[in-house]
């Protein structure tokens, strides 16, 4: 493998962490479901580029699932859930922009020493793309604690599942079945979480975790 492909792969595999960062960073919901198509839209050509330098003919497909689920059905549904239950506003935080950034730096340095020390006998590739998928697994959980709304945290979960996506590639790819049923899985979910947060606003007339935890203690 020349130096070149290797270049290109940490560079894909690089952006995807830094488009965590940005989601970390979103404020505003759409500009969040934006930035979400964007790092399945990176996570795409990264699979797409580890097919070709594995010559994995069976990896193209997973790069067709992600870009048609992830970086176009997944967002457009969510935006038109958003505009059906009306909050696209500010997404609300449990601590500010400033300390959640500072732990996902410390979540990445974490990732990077752990990582790269357990797979010192690996392949140079498939070990630091691992390393690089822990980190866009940890940030995505990261964002689901930190974010107070149900559709941000359902972004953070569809963000973590990127950094899978990306580990399962990086070493040396997945058998086909396992990603067809992957993506029937998420394609399930994703529905049952819509009509989840439906009858969420519909009961409750917000999607707010918060309001919710409210709600659940006057009930007592």
């Amino acid at each position: 493998m020349t130096g070149l492909s290797f270049d290109i792969a940490h560079l894909l595999a690089g952006t995807l962490v830094l488009l965590s960062f940005v989601l970390l960073y979103q404020d505003r919901m759409y500009a969040l479901l934006n930035v979400f198509a964007a790092q399945a839209v990176v996570l795409t050509a990264s699979v797409a580029w580890q097919a070709y330098v594995q010559d994995a003919p069976h990896l193209y497909v997973t790069a067709a699932i992600a870009l048609v689920f992830k970086a176009i059905v997944i967002p457009m549904a969510l935006r038109r859930i958003v505009r059906r239950l009306g909050i696209h506003r500010e997404i609300e935080t449990v601590v500010g922009v400033g300390p959640t950034m500072l732990a996902g730096m410390g979540l990445v340095a974490l990732s990077l020493v752990v990582m790269l020390r357990v797979t010192a006998d690996a392949d140079p590739l498939a070990r630091e793309d691992l390393a690089f998928a822990l980190s866009v697994v940890l940030l995505g959980l990261l964002m689901m604690v930190t974010r107070r709304n149900a559709v941000s945290q359902v972004v953070g979960f569809m963000s973590l599942e990127n950094g899978l996506i990306l580990a399962a590639t990086g070493a040396k790819g997945m058998p086909l079945v396992v990603e067809i049923s992957v993506a029937f899985s998420i394609l399930i979910a994703f529905i049952v979480i819509g009509i989840f947060l439906s009858r969420i606003r519909e009961r409750f007339d917000s999607v707010d975790i918060e309001a919710l935890d409210k709600a659940r203690g006057e009930r007592r």
